[in-house]
């Protein structure tokens, strides 16, 4: 991370990828959000690789790409909460369109940063559309248990100052019921939704899947048959989400052409 913004009065750690020349007619621009932490320090979650697929974006593909770490994660100030992280990502796409002269954001996220994304987009009509890349449907398993959650923020690193996220805990845990992409998603239709899913998910049941695809209405549904969890390090799935977004930045170079003529 190379980079920072600010969100509630946190710095938050960010990598802008530049493609090495803007497009003159229509440039793209994406904004990709980390899934919670599934070890101490991130482990296979960690956003260390992140900024390495935002590079890859720009190089290949020809986008603006920012990838960042939300609250309390690797070097961002902070304490997460889910309301929290859901602020610093409508916050990145905002530093986003700060920082480069775009046309139209994506938002791709993944885990739990997919899930924030379609609601995010589902509040910003100029996000043209998202790929939620292996999302819960909901936060009700954290609900169930807001406490055992805490605890678990907590080994992860992401709670720090003993805990203190700036409120009570009944509004940090109400936070996890208020949130849910299988009912933003209806309010993302008819923008592009991508749902990338693996097929052996243990982790997030392909069933969520089904559901927030089924919500939008006009998803674009893929599974990875064997896919586990973690699609980010899986070269099929990054196949699948490279080909969505060339073909959203094909979709927008002749969306300015036909403005154009």
């Amino acid at each position: 991370m190379d980079g920072r913004f600010s969100v509630d009065g946190n710095q938050l750690a960010c990598h802008l990828a530049r493609p090495t020349q803007l497009h003159p007619t229509a440039q793209a621009g994406l904004v990709i959000a980390h899934g919670f932490p599934a070890e101490v320090g991130g482990g296979i979650n960690s956003t260390a690789s992140f900024p390495e697929l935002a590079d890859r974006v720009a190089t290949d593909l020809g986008w603006a790409a920012l990838a960042f770490a939300s609250r309390g994660v690797a070097e961002s100030e902070g304490n997460f909460s889910l309301g929290g992280w859901l602020r610093d990502l409508k916050g990145a796409v905002a530093h986003l369109r700060q920082s480069v002269p775009v046309d139209g954001v994506w938002i791709v996220g993944f885990g739990t940063g997919g899930a924030l994304a379609i609601e995010a987009a589902a509040a910003d009509p100029a996000v043209r559309g998202v790929a939620a890349v292996a999302s819960p449907a909901d936060f009700e398993d954290w609900a169930s248990n807001p406490r055992k959650l805490l605890v678990l923020a907590r080994e992860m690193g992401v709670l720090r100052d003993d805990g203190d996220f700036s409120g009570s805990f009944d509004d940090w845990a109400a936070e996890l019921t208020s949130i849910a992409a299988v009912d933003a998603a209806a309010r993302l239709a008819p923008r592009e939704l991508m749902v990338l899913h693996g097929s052996d998910d243990d982790t997030v049941p392909v069933f969520d899947a089904r559901a927030v695809a089924d919500a939008h209405g006009a998803a674009d549904l893929r599974l990875v048959h064997g896919g586990g969890h973690h699609l980010r390090h899986d070269p099929r799935a990054i196949a699948i989400l490279l080909g969505w977004l060339e073909r959203q930045r094909v979709a927008l170079l002749q969306s300015a052409a036909k403005k154009a003529t």
